[in-house]
């Protein structure tokens, strides 16, 4: 991944975003081409566990009539993670009233993860697992949703149906591209931007903006 300076976050935001997880891209490379899969995945950190290595690991499961599980890669995987992002309009900077020499961007935060990857066809793993991403989606609820609602044989079906994943992270390319290289005024005007528009992805991507500024002290 190109990384310039200015994008480049620090180990701090990196684990802020891995501790964040959402859904993400699984890519293998293997004989039969590139494999991927969109899943949800959570992030042990080192130390969590003594399977979590030095950069921790991922943790999740893919349907068992997934062909990605069973074909093996021919390196590392690669596991692309994204947060908020968004268009930014060269209107919103005031640099445009004074010169006129901008154009438009896309901000983004991102991460690529590599990795090995490691199949867990054990039933308690998986069951561990789906408790774990249940728990953490879930919780954001008011009244949230249990494994232990649905009926226990139904449950068992459905384990049955998935296979665990993880993999053991070798390296993290970050990058957090969020107008650092512009002035304070193009940030703010930007934001502003951002706000008017008002959708989620938008707000996301500018209180990502604010809280980069914010923490950087710009």
């Amino acid at each position: 991944m190109y990384i310039p300076d200015h994008f480049r976050p620090t180990d701090d935001e990196v684990g802020e975003l891995l501790a964040n997880l959402d859904a993400v891209e699984l890519v293998t490379a293997t004989d039969e081409g590139l494999l991927a899969t969109f899943l949800p995945l959570i992030h042990e950190p080192p130390g969590a566990s003594p399977e979590a290595g030095e950069h921790g690991r991922l943790l999740g499961h893919v349907a068992r009539n997934n062909r990605q599980w069973t074909v093996p890669p021919l390196d590392e995987a690669l596991v692309i993670a994204r947060g908020p992002e968004a268009y930014i309009s060269p209107a919103w900077y005031p640099t445009k009233r004074e010169h006129g020499r901008v154009v438009p961007t896309w901000n983004y935060i991102t991460a690529h993860i590599h990795g090995r990857l490691v199949v867990q066809d054990d039933p308690a793993w998986v069951e561990r697992n789906v408790r774990a991403l249940v728990a953490r989606h879930e919780s954001r609820r008011a009244k949230p949703w249990s494994v232990d609602d649905a009926p226990p044989e139904f449950i068992s079906g459905q384990l049955r149906a998935i296979v665990g994943i993880e993999v053991v992270i070798s390296r993290i390319e970050a990058k957090l591209k969020l107008s650092q290289n512009r002035s304070k005024a193009d940030v703010e005007g930007a934001i502003d931007g951002l706000e008017d528009i008002g959708d989620a992805r938008s707000l996301a991507t500018a209180a990502a903006m604010r809280s980069i500024e914010d923490g950087r002290g710009r």
